[in-house]
């Protein structure tokens, strides 16, 4: 270092010189595959799965409905003999039916710190429905849950809700149709026998305490302790509350089938109180059944006891007629709904 540049002040700035390099710039950054990423496999399986499973809906259905028309057919029943317009009642009231199990799988949710909001649950409730058409009854769970998923709702949490309503209102409808069976049908010792076992089998899992304990065997709450914390939750004065609610849905459950029965043109007018009361037990009885046999739908188990409990009072051509096109009305009934509720939802709750 000469003197000259010792006087030069240490923050003197540094003249560059002609030959030294210029930084240079950053090369450009592509935002346009930033903002489009490619899309990833696990989206195009979903796509597979969707469809799969609406392919096993319809398969489900076409099977359910094929055997209704053999049965028909079989008789030489006429479907011309049909009063459409009782049809559509007895198709409102059945939905109407199945309204309180819902408003229960809602309350049995919030009580447990999930606040799905009314609509979408009872969005989800009814759809779900329609999983009971494929064999096993996984794909009714699959359904709801998935429809009702939301920041707000725990998919976990959703499924448990959903056996203990089911269960709840499995439950109840055995008891009901227990009780007409024991009171109308005591030659038919073996229903008896049948409803009051199915209703502990149905029941019992419901009871708070046992249906903790069941909930953490099946592996609830394996990953998130606090699952299984407000699983605790569910009491009594809830499960109370079910009982009430299911009591009602199957009252009108019983009148749909009743006034099907009145659509085909084999009611007895001055047998009606008597008429709606075996309606009523036997459709709580068969749908559990058909329900506790794990075939789609319950087909052929469900028939059979609905044929058992109609027979003594409509004849055999007028139990025959009431089954097949009581399961067809309902069937159209839930296909219906689903397709209005699935639209009204849109892709949000979209499976």
């Amino acid at each position: 270092m000469t003197y000259v540049d010792s006087l030069k002040p240490a923050d003197a700035p540094v003249k560059m010189s002609d030959s030294m390099p210029l930084a240079t710039a950053p090369p450009p950054i592509d935002t346009a595959a930033q903002d489009e990423p490619p899309r990833p496999p696990r989206r195009r399986w979903l796509v597979f799965v969707k469809l799969f499973v609406v392919a096993l809906l319809i398969w489900g259905i076409h099977r359910t409905i094929g055997r209704a028309i053999e049965d028909l057919s079989d008789i030489g029943w006429s479907p011309a003999q049909l009063d459409f317009a009782g049809l559509w009642v007895a198709g409102v009231l059945y939905l109407l039916g199945l309204f309180p199990a819902g408003i229960f799988w809602w309350q049995i949710m919030r009580r447990l710190g999930q606040y799905p909001n009314l609509l979408e649950t009872l969005r989800a409730y009814y759809i779900g429905h329609l999983g009971k058409y494929v064999p096993g009854k996984a794909l009714v769970v699959i359904l709801r849950t998935s429809l009702v998923r939301s920041p707000r709702t725990d998919t976990g949490i959703a499924a448990a809700a959903v056996f203990c309503e089911t269960l709840t209102m499995m439950a109840v409808g055995a008891f009901v149709g227990g009780a007409v069976v024991l009171g109308l049908f005591r030659d038919q010792f073996w229903l008896a026998a049948l409803a009051v076992g199915l209703m502990f089998a149905a029941g019992v899992p419901t009871v708070p305490p046992v249906f903790v304990r069941l909930a953490r065997l099946a592996g609830v709450g394996k990953k998130s302790p606090e699952v299984v914390e407000r699983l605790a939750n569910l009491d009594y004065p809830t499960l109370g509350a079910g009982w009430g609610l299911n009591l009602l849905g199957w009252i009108f459950v019983g009148t749909s089938l009743w006034l099907t029965v009145q659509a085909a043109g084999f009611a007895n007018p001055h047998r009606l109180s008597h008429e709606w009361i075996v309606c009523t037990g036997a459709a709580a009885l068969a749908v559990v059944a058909g329900f506790a046999s794990l075939i789609p739908g319950g087909f052929g188990v469900r028939d059979a006891v609905l044929l058992v409990l109609l027979v003594p009072t409509f004849g055999q051509a007028g139990a025959l007629v009431a089954t097949v096109v009581a399961r067809l009305v309902w069937l159209v009934a839930e296909v219906l709904i689903s397709i209005i509720l699935y639209l009204a939802g849109g892709r949000r709750g979209s499976v």
